[in-house]
């Protein structure tokens, strides 16, 4: 028997290959389906099964072109109804992999579909259990993502109770746990760092596997303090169930180096978005206009989808050197399926084509300091989420969380200077190339974000809250 996790951080997705005997599963895959293809051939196994936990929402998943290329089967568990052909399994259905089995376990409440799979060993012996995101390590799956039809999210945590009551808490302590996802996903409140575990461990400090905590409290307990979901989380879902262009077919289209003058006679044409990708340290001394700054060193694909409303959009990258293949990919995992190409020979090769470039100011803290103190006119914009801006920020600063700037931009005015920090820089420029390329004139990025401006004697406040004497 062979598990391997394999875990991408910038997504904070997890995915499974389990082989035995010339047979292989694979759990949640990515949209690109190379590696786990290439796994196979050099172990000398065939891949039988595609194991589905739910439909993501936070990625596209590679499960239609893997099929596709491998002739396995799509499994999902109940109440998932698709566009393309899969194998929709019962509750506690059995396959057999090698001298493995694999369970169903439906467990509804992240969505109404979701389900946990049970790896039993060769002796029949409970090893593991894949949980999507049912149950993560330190947290469980929201339930919020899947209302329609007149639940709530009240709902959905109830049947999330039961099934973690029903299905995953009466199994062995020594079974391990891998989840879906790890800390940095939006599919969860509060998951560890840790990416497995054992079930044993969990129930006893996982908060939503309390041994005597009742229902209504673990439905006060998920459903309080969910930020809205990422605008694309419903779009992916969508194109999870419905199906989608071949990853091959999207990548020949984006994989196409344009010269400079191709690539504005694109952009003009199309009305392609122009996204650079490059550090944020060179970004801003010199950049194409109006294109907006997305780096790859950062969680790219999921500001793109929380930042870019229409998966459709037609996109236009800006790289280093070799990086356009890595760029194209990551748009895919998220649906972002309309790259026409990217800038061949970066930025240099447009500044020496005599084309206009643009520029943002970033500064030290310690010259940000210095500035206000000589303009009470100006304004600190603190893009940090708003549990981030609570816990500290620089006083009389304005919160301005990027993963809604779309929603709140009316309420920036655009005569007045700007101080544009989060923690460490890579949001701030984000948000900075964003009302750049929207007019907004007076837009100054701090170096270093909130890090460096605790280091300055700029006074910091914090949220307190209200006594309840």
């Amino acid at each position: 028997m062979k598990v391997e996790q394999i875990y991408t951080g910038c997504l904070a997705e997890a995915a499974y290959y389990i082989e035995s005997k010339g047979e292989a599963a694979i759990i949640d895959p990515l949209r690109e389906t190379e590696p786990y293809i290439a796994k196979a051939k050099k172990e000398g196994v065939k891949i039988k099964y595609i194991f589905e936990t739910h439909f993501h929402a936070d990625f596209v998943s590679g499960h239609v072109d893997l099929a596709q290329k491998t002739g396995a089967k799509i499994i999902y568990g109940p109440n998932a109804h698709t566009s393309y052909e899969v194998h929709n399994a019962h509750d506690g259905e059995v396959f057999q992999l090698g001298d493995l089995t694999i369970q169903v376990l439906h467990t509804p409440g992240h969505t109404l579909e979701s389900s946990t799979y049970l790896l039993k060993d060769e002796k029949g012996k409970n090893h593991a259990i894949f949980t999507g995101d049912t149950l993560f390590i330190g947290d469980v799956g929201r339930p919020d993502l899947a209302i329609k039809n007149g639940l709530t999210k009240n709902d959905l945590a109830a049947m999330l109770y039961e099934s973690l009551r029903n299905k995953i808490m009466p199994l062995e302590d020594d079974v391990i746990v891998y989840p879906a996802h790890g800390a940095g996903s939006a599919c969860g409140k509060n998951m560890s760092k840790e990416t497995f575990d054992t079930l044993g461990h969990q129930k006893e400090v996982n908060y939503a596997l309390r041994a005597n905590m009742t229902k209504e409290e673990f439905i006060e307990e998920v459903t309080t303090g969910i930020l809205p979901a990422p605008q694309y989380f419903a779009k992916n879902a969508m194109i999870n169930k419905t199906g989608y262009e071949s990853l091959d077919t999207v990548m020949n289209r984006g994989l196409v180096a344009l010269t400079p003058e191709e690539f504005e006679e694109t952009a003009e044409y199309t009305g392609a978005l122009v996204i650079d990708t490059r550090h944020q340290s060179v970004f801003h001394k010199g950049f194409i206009p109006k294109s907006v700054f997305i780096g790859l060193g950062g969680s790219f694909a999921p500001w793109v989808g929380t930042l870019v409303a229409d998966v459709k959009q037609s996109i236009l990258l800006v790289t280093d050197e070799g990086k356009a293949e890595e760029a194209v990919t990551r748009l895919a995992r998220v649906g972002y399926d309309n790259c026409l190409g990217y800038l061949k020979g970066g930025i240099e090769a447009w500044q020496q084509a005599g084309k206009e470039v643009d520029s943002i100011d970033s500064i030290s803290a310690m010259k940000m300091e210095q500035h206000l103190s000589n303009n009470s006119e100006a304004v600190v914009l603190d893009v940090r989420k708003p549990t981030e801006f609570d816990a500290e920020h620089v006083e009389n600063a304005q919160n301005f969380p990027l993963d809604y700037i779309n929603e709140i931009m009316s309420e920036v005015e655009r005569n007045t200077k700007y101080y544009v920090h989060c923690r460490s820089g890579y949001r701030s420029m984000i948000a900075a190339s964003i009302l750049k390329a929207r007019g907004f004139d007076e837009v100054i990025d701090i170096d270093g974000g909130f890090a460096a401006i605790e280091q300055t004697s700029l006074p910091i406040t914090a949220f307190v809250c209200p006594s309840t004497l």
